[in-house]
């Protein structure tokens, strides 16, 4: 299993990319909340779907809530969730 710097590293890259956050992404914390940071909820899809091929997994429907997508932290543990 990948450590957590190096899953945090793929999420930021993944938020970097789809999150219409720009360079912020690279210096958020892990608990600030992404859609105040400016994640709008298309955004999130982007990301969403970002996530499934860069750890590929797929988010059940239980797990396609603004919550989990709310920080870096948070979806780190739904992908620990998903891969353990």
């Amino acid at each position: 299993m990948a450590s957590i710097v190096n899953i945090d590293e793929k999420i930021r890259n993944i938020l970097l990319k789809h999150a219409g956050l720009g360079s912020e992404a690279q210096s958020i914390s892990v608990d600030e909340d992404l859609h105040r940071a400016g994640m709008t909820s298309m955004s999130s899809v982007n990301v969403m779907l970002g996530l499934e091929g860069e750890f590929d997994i797929e988010f059940p429907d239980h797990m396609l809530n603004k919550k989990v997508f709310s920080s870096i932290g948070s979806i780190r543990a739904a992908i620990l969730e998903l891969t353990s």
